[in-house]
């Protein structure tokens, strides 16, 4: 059986739309200049990094270990306390594990830098932490508007 021309013709119409977009340009967005502000969640991932954000922003740690203490910023006047620090147990927490969060919020106040730090000498129950894991820093860049 052969194929019937409007089958061949359709066939090839449509093989010849699909590769005319191999080609073609495309126009990517590229990132803005200075960060939006917003809300940055920062937990034990971004230990020893740097960010940059906006004023504005709101930084937030969640450390996943209540041994840890509540982060702090080395420079309150840029990045500033937003509340009170919260520990809270897992649900199925035994006293005593450590299991659960301790949340500290920011608010990045005008442009410079700071560093978040928070320590811990206890990585589970009669456990000490090794020095690689006793302390938990993050570089903040408020970038100008």
């Amino acid at each position: 059986m052969t194929p019937k021309p409007r089958r061949t013709a359709a066939a090839a119409l449509l093989a010849l739309v699909a590769l005319s977009g191999c080609g073609s340009a495309t126009t990517v967005a590229s990132p803005a200049a200075h960060p939006a502000p917003g809300l940055v969640v920062l937990d034990e991932s971004a230990d020893r990094t740097r960010i940059t954000v906006a004023p504005g922003t709101t930084v937030r740690t969640e450390l996943h270990s209540t041994y840890w203490s509540p982060a702090t910023s080395t420079d309150p006047g840029l990045l500033a306390p937003a509340g009170q620090p919260t520990t809270a147990a897992a649900p199925s927490c035994r006293p005593g594990s450590g299991c659960g969060t301790v949340t500290t919020a920011f608010t990045a106040r005008t442009a410079g830098s700071a560093r978040l730090t928070a320590h811990r000498t206890s990585c589970g129950e009669a456990r000490p932490c090794p020095p690689g894991q006793q302390d938990y820093t993050v570089d903040v860049d408020i970038a100008a508007r």
